[in-house]
């Protein structure tokens, strides 16, 4: 179990400011946060590379503050990998092993035993410079897994590689995650990492933890508009009062399921918003007469901006259902949406 303690860091204009984590033993554990937050300070920091301004930092109840990094026995992978280029694959992999004094012959067994896992034995031979972004990857991670660490710290690990592989690779990295059980601490910008990789997520602002949850919640209930528009949540909309599951925003009546007096913000999954030409009778709480302003290719999907008065709505539909609909910039619709699409914050 990892603990941070009131953790403080200045350098320069940058801050990290009186941070507590509490990472459990075995757990995926992704720090989330913007380009300049100092999440790889963090990592730095919890590795020993660096000395925190103020703060500790405890691994299993014990202060580990003062220990040197080779007295931890964390391993860190950073976002360029920093193979080695002057030794092959397997020179790389052995680095760690050989330097804690083990064996050639003992070295190269527990080096063709990480490479099988991460499926990289044909890779042995070659040079670094030969090898792919996924490649490098895979590597850097045998290498650190290979000394059996009692945490992997991944600075942004899947930055540096294609698009068309991200995919592949985060399925690579939670399949090492259950066969090792070893902590990691991940920290990205990437909103797909978390979801898909994270027990739990923490989202780092202004050099601040702002909030710790499952991804599942953070993303149904971001603790505060700064958190949410991060996210990447569209349809968020201040709260000029609240009662009896109604919110007023923007001189429009919102019937929301969960709304109490204490709401300040609301917000609409895009894909939770039904647009059709007619209005029609629904069990839904909430249906709008409105007007498209814009659109955007989001992919499978299209981004349909809408307007109703001052509110403005984004809905997601299919290519099909666009041009069934006809839509146009000007197009009157009805926008539809039950109460309990109404998420509140």
């Amino acid at each position: 179990m990892l603990e941070l303690q009131s953790i403080s860091k200045r350098l320069g204009l940058f801050a990290i400011s009186d941070l507590n984590l509490r990472l459990e033993q075995g757990e995926y554990f992704v720090l989330l946060g913007p380009s300049g937050v100092g999440k790889t300070v963090l990592i730095e920091i919890t590795a020993g590379l660096m000395a925190p301004d103020a703060g500790h930092i405890l691994w299993e109840g014990q202060d580990i503050t003062a220990s040197p990094p080779e007295a931890r026995d964390f391993a860190v992978v950073y976002q360029d990998y920093a193979l080695f280029p002057h030794l092959k694959v397997a020179g790389n992999i052995a680095y760690g092993l050989r330097a804690r004094g083990i064996g050639a012959r003992e070295a190269a067994r527990q080096v063709r035993t990480v490479a099988e896992s991460l499926n990289i034995v044909a890779l042995l031979n070659r040079h670094t410079n030969t090898l792919s972004g996924g490649e490098q990857q895979r590597v850097a991670l045998a290498r650190a897994l290979v000394t059996r660490p009692r945490m992997l710290l991944l600075d942004e690990p899947l930055s540096a590689v294609d698009v068309g592989i991200r995919s592949r690779l985060r399925h690579e990295l939670k399949r090492i995650h259950q066969h090792t059980a070893v902590t990691f601490l991940h920290v990205t910008h990437d909103g797909d990492d978390a979801m898909y990789l994270a027990d739990r997520v923490g989202v780092m602002l202004g050099g601040r933890l702002r909030q710790i949850a499952t991804p599942e919640e953070l993303f149904r209930a971001p603790s505060d508009r700064q958190v949410a528009e991060f996210l990447g949540l569209r349809n968020i909309m201040t709260v000029d009062s609240a009662e009896q599951g109604v919110c007023r925003t923007g001189g429009v009546e919102i019937h929301a399921a969960l709304a109490g007096k204490s709401v300040s913000n609301i917000w609409i999954k895009p894909e939770e918003i039904l647009l059709s030409r007619q209005s029609f009778d629904s069990s839904a709480r909430n249906q709008f007469q409105c007007r498209v302003e814009e659109w955007e290719n989001s992919g499978r999907l299209l981004a349909v901006r809408v307007s109703t008065g001052v509110l403005r709505l984004t809905a997601l539909v299919t290519h099909e259902s666009f041009k069934e609909l006809g839509i146009d910039v000007g197009t009157e619709l009805y926008c539809t949406f039950k109460s309990s699409a109404v998420h509140c914050f």
